[in-house]
């Protein structure tokens, strides 16, 4: 690492510059920090998706199945853990978020979130909607006319921007999505098969972002879907909470000082990781431990918190260049709403080489006949480096838990997948292929 970048910044790790693959853990981690904040309470979220949930059936026949509620599966992986040549040492299990019905992404459970919360706004401003009005009301001509005025914007590398796309079409409202121009071309070309307006601006995420909210403060009609602040979008993906802990209780696998969680969360600008393990953490307290996991070019959330200041840092700040293939994980400065709440909450950030989640997507896919698109399967070492590295088994000594890891469940957030064109899986198989040395 620079000797400059080094002085300035002395709680980055060794080998961070040099995009080595790396467990780093959080000093200011606190086990007894649960992460109640009296403006942040997940339940909001989850009141208002049960309240919306027949408007959701009727508006998507996809969500019929669960009655209007965005669910995706827990899945044992077993297959893979004895792939990756693991010993057996508690539960893999994979949190199939790639499966999620319409948008196809983690990204659903914030946007949907933000937008319903958006609709019933304008809906009661209007006059057309009350406390117990049932929100299928949204569906009708009257609302649609209504909402129909107004547009939704949002700077995205494609699964945010078609989560907020699909919903605010959906109720009649229109969506525009600011990309940066190197975006994966695929995902501009559904966005705009679905009708969503895509406009491209040089430079990366963050300043597509920028952009992007430049354009809609300047008209009275346009709400900006603000990923780096928003609140409405971490609620959603913190309600994601709770459906995990009825998934695991139907699974029969109880989370406590005997029996601890382990999440590994893949994490771009911190929304939706941060709001997951903001929801678990309420619901199991010291007995969850959760680790982001980012690509070796893009560890935005790892500096931010490593550095130690309520400045924000960015990867370019200590020498990075935020250059991956996992395009929904390249973002170079971390949220200032996320980082924050997580400075005491998240036990450790992993970092993750280019080649590694290739492969390791291509073995998920051989041994357990799943597919991920690559940024998803960055979470899929996470219990090795928990399991099988120095800094791993430190963190098992200092919270106690070398007794417990036999009956602990390792909870993988697969964030997306279902949606990327067979054409272009095919393409990232023969590179996951290469890279896991199969000829």
């Amino acid at each position: 690492m620079n000797t400059d970048i080094s002085t300035r910044y002395p709680g980055l790790p060794a080998g961070l510059a040099q995009r080595q693959p790396l467990l780093w853990l959080n000093p200011g981690y606190d086990p007894q920090a649960v992460g109640r904040d009296s403006t942040l309470d997940p339940a909001v979220a989850a009141a208002r998706f049960s309240r919306c949930a027949g408007l959701l059936e009727q508006v998507f026949p996809e969500l019929r199945a669960t009655e209007g509620r965005l669910s995706s599966p827990l899945t044992p992986i077993p297959h893979l853990r004895d792939a990756l040549g693991l010993p057996a040492s508690g539960v893999w299990l994979l949190k199939r978020d790639d499966a999620l019905p319409v948008a196809g992404s983690v990204k659903a459970r914030g946007g949907f979130h933000e937008i319903l919360t958006l609709a019933e706004q304008i809906a009661t401003e209007a006059g057309l909607l009350r406390g117990d009005t049932d929100r299928r009301a949204l569906a009708s001509p009257e609302a649609r006319a209504v909402l129909g005025r107004h547009a939704v914007a949002v700077g995205s590398t494609g699964n945010l921007g078609l989560s907020i796309g699909m919903i605010g079409a959906g109720l009649g409202l229109r969506a525009v999505v600011h990309m940066s121009a190197d975006a994966k071309e695929w995902k501009k070309q559904r966005l705009r098969a679905r009708g969503i307006e895509v406009v491209e601006h040089p430079g990366d995420y963050a300043s597509a972002v920028a952009a992007g909210r430049a354009l809609a403060e300047s008209d009275p009609f346009t709400h900006f879907v603000d990923d780096e602040h928003s609140e409405a979008l971490f609620l959603g993906y913190a309600a994601a909470a709770r459906e995990l802990q009825a998934q695991l209780q139907a699974a029969n696998r109880p989370v406590d000082a005997d029996h601890p969680l382990f999440v590994y969360l893949p994490c771009g600008v911190g929304g939706a990781p941060g709001g997951i393990l903001y929801g678990l953490k309420q619901l199991f307290g010291a007995h969850v431990h959760g680790f982001f996991v980012e690509p070796a070019a893009s560890p935005c959330m790892l500096v931010q918190l490593a550095c130690g200041t309520q400045h924000p840092v960015s990867v370019y700040d200590v020498g990075l260049d935020n250059r991956t293939d996992a395009d929904g994980l390249a973002v170079g400065l971390a949220s200032p709403l996320v980082a924050p709440l997580m400075a005491t909450l998240l036990s450790g950030v992993f970092t993750v080489d280019e080649e590694t989640f290739y492969a390791d997507a291509w073995r998920l896919e051989d041994k357990e006949g799943i597919y991920v698109e690559p940024s998803a399967a960055t979470g899929l070492r996470g219990p090795l480096q928990v399991l099988d590295t120095p800094q791993g088994q430190a963190y098992l000594q200092s919270q106690g838990l070398n007794a417990a890891m036999n009956q602990a469940t390792h909870v993988i957030w697969s964030t997306g997948g279902s949606l990327v064109p067979e054409d272009i899986r095919q393409g990232f198989r023969q590179r996951g292929r290469r890279a896991a040395g199969v000829a």
